[in-house]
């Protein structure tokens, strides 16, 4: 259906496919170099089409999209507008259920070109929300599961999931929501939730060559993730500290959706992590907490980027997928 790469700008020559909602970011990847993708597929019918500067793939339950915007002039009304752009493309093809964004954005933590005095990430927090208003969406509750990251330079990337089924926001019982952020964080507070818990459930998968059956798939999609504790940074300029109480923050929100889901499929070893790390010379100490917490076999891509905050030095993002096979008598 689409997907989100990461590589610094000289590795990105020639890597966009057509007609295809693919998100090149610039972060250089930090092991092994080169070009880090992860692609979004679909066992269904999938159909391409493009609105504007949105490329976007739909099948008939799912949409991807990706949103490309030339940062010139004042970041909160390049925003307002892109994020105006999408809700009226999922408002009229009735994918109203946002899963997750993805955002990336030059400079995260510099100023203005409009407003030097106001960061530029607090600009976006300003312009996402007045585009959730204007469109009638809550700023509180129910909200998507998102990140915000920095690049060196390029366009405002945003990539986005959608559906047609509702989801289950999860918040995290050791941090405030992020929506409820006091003002010294900026004017705006950022609108998302710490995870968000999406159930399929309407497609047969096959499960052995004679029997066809209907299975339940839940997708977990967990927020960028960092070391913050209420809404205060934790562990000033201590990264190992700092990744160790990310993760603790990633497992009380596990815990919270296996509570939702009630049957405790997620675990810390079944994610998927990205892993954005503000300066390469820092990974070191990252994996090593990381391997000490998840073992050796963790899955995970670490690439260079600044964090929205100008005090975290490694933010985690992470995703799993669950599939589960229905008793007959829920579909009988």
């Amino acid at each position: 259906m689409g997907g989100i790469a990461f590589s610094d700008a000289r590795n990105q020559a020639g890597s966009e496919i057509a007609n295809f909602p693919f998100a090149l970011v610039n972060m250089p990847v930090l092991e092994g170099g080169g070009l880090a993708s992860e692609i979004w597929m679909s066992d269904h019918k999938v159909r391409h089409a493009q609105r504007g500067l949105i490329r976007y793939s739909y099948d008939e339950d799912t949409l991807f999209g990706v949103l490309l915007m030339p940062q010139t002039g004042a970041l909160e009304q390049i925003t307002e507008s892109a994020f105006a752009q999408i809700f009226s493309l999922l408002e009229g093809r009735g994918y109203t259920h946002i899963f997750r964004f993805w955002n990336y954005l030059a400079d995260i933590n510099g100023g203005d070109d409009e407003d030097e005095s106001l960061e530029r990430y607090r600009q976006f927090n300003l312009g996402r929300q007045n585009a959730f208003v204007a469109s009638g969406r809550e700023v509180s509750g129910n909200l998507p599961a998102a990140c915000a990251l920095g690049t060196a330079d390029g366009p405002l990337t945003i990539a986005f999931m959608a559906g047609r089924t509702p989801t289950l926001s999860i918040e995290n019982p050791r941090q405030m929501s992020a929506y409820q952020y006091p003002e010294q964080y900026g004017p705006r507070s950022p609108s998302f939730s710490r995870a968000n818990l999406v159930s399929l459930s309407d497609a047969a998968h096959e499960l052995t060559d004679t029997d066809q059956t209907l299975a339940q798939q839940k997708l977990l999609f967990i927020s960028g993730t960092a070391s913050i504790v209420g809404h205060e940074t934790r562990h000033h300029s201590d990264v190992a500290a700092q990744t160790c109480e990310t993760l603790v923050n990633i497992e009380a929100v596990i815990h919270e959706a296996n509570k939702k889901t009630c049957t405790g499929e997620f675990s810390m070893t079944d994610l998927f992590y990205r892993v954005y790390v503000r300066h390469p010379t820092d990974l070191p100490a990252i994996r090593a907490e990381m391997e000490h917490v998840l073992g050796h076999s963790f899955k995970a891509v670490f690439v260079q980027a600044d964090i929205c905050r100008k005090d975290l030095l490694v933010e985690i993002e992470a995703t799993a997928v669950s599939t589960i096979r229905l008793p007959e008598e829920q579909y009988a």
